[in-house]
């Protein structure tokens, strides 16, 4: 009999999906102000919805970012993208 199949003659069962193991990581990311897109972090201080920075950490701004330094990952994708953007090179923390 295949695994995939459930047996017969056992009743129903309950299908019991694992719990993702979730990575805060070392914390690194709250220690750095992120680059994100202007219009984001406008829409974010209005209706509080979640902003992607470019390295990808994913959280609700509520921190003054001129207190801490930029991410680095953040900067060296930035300075990736060259020039052509809407984003001024004062940076969009």
């Amino acid at each position: 009999m295949s695994t995939l199949e459930p047996e017969r003659g056992t009743g129903t069962g309950t299908l019991v999906e694992p719990t993702p193991q979730v990575s805060h990581g070392d914390g690194d990311h709250e220690r750095f102000a992120h680059y994100v897109q202007k219009d984001k972090i406008m829409a974010s201080a209005l209706d509080g919805t979640p902003v992607v920075a470019l390295c990808g950490k994913v959280w609700v701004p509520g921190r003054d970012p001129k207190k801490y330094p930029v991410c680095p990952l953040c900067k060296e994708i930035y300075d990736s993208m060259g020039p052509g953007g809407d984003q001024g090179k004062d940076g969009d923390k």
